[in-house]
């Protein structure tokens, strides 16, 4: 057996990464593409390896030849890299290729080494390696039947969304036996050149022979299995997460802070969202209204606080949009004079805008980090304070201030004139979440220096839109962070989510009610495993103590490198005793949870 590597291409979308070098010298966690593969292949018992070069080939040549100088190496030119694609290149290397049965292989390519040992072991003499379709991923894609045969090879163009259930993305490794190489590839790919030229992919000659020929080239699926398509410098970045050694690796996704769509299989129990809405109807009419909201500007802010004011009943005038809460944020903080009251373990998105000389800390003297309002007022009416942050429920505690104890910390900073931040991002999930709520306009205006921040990322399940709402009667402070954040700051999708929002109100309340209950089942799991104290809470979290067999990085240094699962690690959260251990669980749908708790029990 042989392997034949394409390396010829450009590798133009890499910008400054290729500008010197082909792709497959591209350094992922400072080892090369190319020798990661050769490392690979040499385990495997392989005649020859047939490398085609072309756009900065006399460096690869070099390099390969210094430095695997007794390696059975052969080198292909492609002259013309520039002018052709990779059905030239193939083309080039057909009399080796004729010759014995073969790997091919892009050289753009990471995997893991178990990749090409399955290829190999195989009973299938002629497949194609191919992993489930994702939405990462991108390129020639196969349906196949029940008995592995790809019955279709489908190019770019032929693409269909609605049929991604049936897809299997290429990986783009190959085994060829000779006779399949002899009798059918190479006659269709030099007929296909012929007729339609070089600047093809050699896929679209395996589709032909797939629709015309009826040879069977099977099916190898290694979904589950790592790999990755390096084409731009985001799957450059993509790939030194997943192949990174267990710290590196956490590390690197955890300074990701999202887009976990794009790393394959990984389950997020960090980030909170609400896992029963949208529902599907909500998403259907905006998947039908796509193409106007992606040509048409978004209205400014003037119409989205109106559509924000109406999402929540309130005047238009005690209104602000935002981009995500946190953009509300950094214009809140900037304005807010004197020292502000801040109570630890908190989200740090508010205390990190402000110099440490300005906080005063009030840290819960228990076990569980709960207060009351009375904790709170008690507190601070001894150490006093221009500003109070609240978040309610607490993050990450899920620790929950009730109605009755919210008037009074309410009514309490209005008659010291203290300006009362209320974050009541997570309170649709509290028992009493009706109730709580302070986003109600007689509210707001019998407490003047009352602000009310609420993400509709996080109970509203649409992170990926970003919006957020700040309310308060001091319309002089809405005036001012509405040029703040400037006028067009959230786009069209987000605006037409407003907009429809009230459609589908009765939804959102049984999907609050459906988690609830959900939250109960999972903490009457997570209470069973017996190295976590699990804390009460409000919120679509939960606050766990590891007390036994692992520090809170090691748990969640386990949870992602053996089950691609992520959690908070809250060790480097500012708040936490330095002797003790504490992670952050996010509340997921059933499924997600019964998982997890399985595998927290083994």
């Amino acid at each position: 057996m042989q392997a034949i590597i394409l390396a010829a291409g450009m590798g133009r979308r890499l910008g400054e990464f290729t500008a010197d070098n082909t792709k497959c010298m591209l350094e992922v966690n400072g080892v090369r593409l190319i020798d990661r593969m050769l490392g690979q292949l040499g385990r495997l018992n392989l005649s020859r390896i047939v490398i085609v070069i072309g756009y900065e080939g006399h460096k690869l040549e070099k390099y390969l030849k210094d430095n695997y100088p007794d390696w059975p190496l052969v080198f292909v030119e492609n002259p013309v890299y520039d002018k052709t694609n990779n059905i030239y290149s193939l083309w080039l290397a057909r009399e080796l290729m004729a010759q014995e049965e073969t790997l091919l292989l892009e050289s753009d390519l990471i995997f893991e080494d178990s990749v090409l040992e399955e290829a190999v072991r195989s009973e299938y003499r002629d497949c194609a390696l191919v992993s489930k379709y994702e939405t990462w991923m991108d390129g020639t894609m196969v349906r196949i039947d029940d008995d592995r045969n790809i019955v279709n090879f489908i190019p770019k163009n032929a693409f269909k969304y609605s049929d991604t259930a049936f897809y299997y993305k290429t990986v783009n490794i190959y085994k060829f036996s000779r006779e399949f190489v002899v009798n059918h590839y190479l006659p269709f790919l030099e007929a296909y050149i012929r007729v339609l030229g070089e600047n093809e992919y050699y896929e679209q000659v395996l589709r032909v022979i797939t629709l015309i020929d009826g040879t069977g080239i099977k099916a190898l699926p290694i979904t589950g299995k790592h790999w990755y398509e390096i084409d731009d410098v985001q799957d450059l970045r993509i790939a030194e997460a997943i192949f990174a050694e267990p710290e590196q690796r956490l590390a690197k996704i955890q300074h990701s802070f999202g887009g976990y769509w794009r790393y394959p299989g990984l389950l997020d129990f960090c980030y909170l969202v609400n896992p029963y809405f949208p529902r599907r109807r909500m998403i259907e009419e905006m998947t039908a209204n796509f193409e106007p909201l992606l040509r048409d500007y978004p209205s400014g802010m003037g119409v989205n606080s109106l559509l924000a004011a109406k999402y929540f009943s309130l005047r238009h005038d005690y209104v602000v949009v935002g981009n995500g809460a946190a953009e509300l944020i950094k214009s809140l903080m900037s304005v807010l004079e004197g020292r502000v009251g801040v109570i630890y373990p908190t989200f740090e998105e508010y205390p990190n805008r402000l110099p440490k000389d300005r906080i005063v800390a009030y840290h819960p003297g228990n076990d569980d980090f709960s207060y009351t309002a009375d904790d709170l007022i008690d507190f601070f009416n001894a150490t006093p304070i221009e500003n109070l942050l609240l978040v309610n429920p607490d993050n990450p505690s899920g620790n929950f201030i009730g109605k009755d104890g919210l008037e009074r910390l309410a009514a309490w900073a209005e008659s010291k004139g203290i300006r009362l931040v209320v974050d009541e991002s997570f309170v649709d999930f509290a028992d009493a979440a009706s109730d709580t709520t302070l986003l109600h306009n007689e509210i707001l205006e019998a407490h003047p220096h009352l602000c009310v921040m609420k993400s509709i990322s996080k109970s509203y399940g649409v992170p990926g839109l970003r919006l957020g709402v700040l309310a308060s009667a001091d319309v002089d402070l809405i005036r001012f962070m509405r040029k703040d954040v400037g006028i067009w700051n959230i786009n069209s999708f987000a605006e037409f989510y407003l907009q429809i929002y009230g459609k589908y109100e009765k939804d959102y309340a049984s999907s609050c009610e459906k988690f609830r209950q959900e939250r109960k089942i999972f903490y009457r799991e997570l209470v069973e495993i017996p190295y976590l104290r699990v804390i009460p809470s409000q919120a679509n979290y939960f606050l766990c103590e590891v007390t036994d067999r692992f520090t809170s990085h090691e748990l969640t240094l386990r949870l992602l490198t053996e089950h691609n699962i992520l959690i908070k690690d809250c060790s480097t959260k500012k708040g936490f005793p330095a002797s003790r251990q504490y992670v952050r669980i996010a509340i997921r749908d059933r499924q997600d949870n019964s998982l997890l708790t399985n595998i927290l029990k083994i």
